[in-house]
């Protein structure tokens, strides 16, 4: 979580789940349970928790346990509705949600489930620690390095084949170097259970923005337009999708906020959908998102 235009309490709580959650999960399995002290099925759920993640410590699992009373911004990002509410989060990605498991065999069943899908033993004795690899993969991205992050990401796939932060990087890189149908065939060749994992439904969201994201030649030119008719809802829309493509997400949001403002019914509620759309592909814990979201709400419920 960035913790870019956020008020000092906000950065506390950030800079917090960052050193007792994240930054854990970066080698271990973090189950993260939000609870309060008032919530009955709370209190009932987390001895279960507690003893189940304590025997499965030596296989690189940890509790970390949120009061979402206490926490409440932390809440909000996750936009936790009812608890307990429990989730697996590792290298920084959520990668399932545990919050149906409560009997020690469904929890144990889960568990097992993903220990045998993510490569937790990669940070343990005698074992290849990719997490380095993979911050190479990233920074390469990062730099627009498209080419040798896709060399990364294939290297680091020989070593953890079904590694899902692994193989949402090389979608992205695929992505990046304008091979779209190539993207879409490696999602497509995932197993069912790591095509349900959080990072593989972040980059599907991506790609699927990025085919409705079109190029707009003059996009100085539409802005203009838009501007002297700013009811031109179809040609604002059109702008948005320029925007996007152009990387210019701020751009991308303020045009289809105003589209919602001035007509949240119009062509059957496109721009909202397509709003939601950037959310899914940004990543709903992003704080970017939530400050999009509450400019949403002010509009939808202002």
């Amino acid at each position: 979580m960035a913790t870019l235009g956020l008020t000092a309490p906000e950065k506390e709580a950030v800079e917090a789940f960052r050193r007792d959650v994240v930054e854990p999960s970066m080698t271990s399995l973090v189950v993260i349970d939000f609870w309060a002290e008032w919530c009955g099925p709370c209190k009932a759920l987390t001895p279960i928790l507690e003893k189940v993640t304590a025997a499965y410590a030596d296989k690189g699992v940890v509790l970390a346990k949120i009061d979402t009373d206490k926490n409440q911004f932390i809440a909000s990002q996750f936009q936790i509705r009812s608890i307990p509410t429990v989730y697996a989060m590792f290298q920084g990605q959520l990668v399932a949600d545990l919050t149906s498991a409560r009997t020690e065999s469904q929890l144990k069943q889960m568990l097992d489930q993903l220990l045998r899908q993510l490569p937790i033993e990669a940070g343990g004795p005698g074992g290849p620690d990719i997490e380095p690899l993979i911050a190479m993969g990233e920074d390469a991205l990062a730099e627009g390095d498209a080419a040798r992050a896709l060399s990364i990401f294939d290297q680091i796939a020989d070593i953890a084949p079904d590694h899902a932060v692994v193989a949402a990087g090389r979608v992205r890189a695929l992505m990046a170097l304008g091979d779209d149908e190539a993207a879409q065939a490696a999602l497509d060749m995932l197993p069912e259970d790591a095509a349900k994992l959080p990072a593989i439904e972040q980059v599907r969201a991506a790609l699927a923005l990025a085919r409705d994201a079109q190029p707009v030649d003059d996009l100085a030119g539409l802005k203009a337009e838009v501007e002297a008719n700013p009811e031109d809802h179809d040609a604002r829309f059109r702008l948005a999708g320029g925007q996007m493509a152009a990387g210019d997400r701020d751009g991308a949001a303020e045009s289809l906020l105003k589209i919602v403002a001035a007509d949240r019914a119009w062509n059957d509620d496109a721009a909202r959908q397509q709003l939601l759309k950037i959310f899914d592909a940004v990543g709903l814990e992003d704080p970017w998102v939530s400050q999009q979201r509450r400019k949403l709400s002010a509009i939808l419920f202002g």
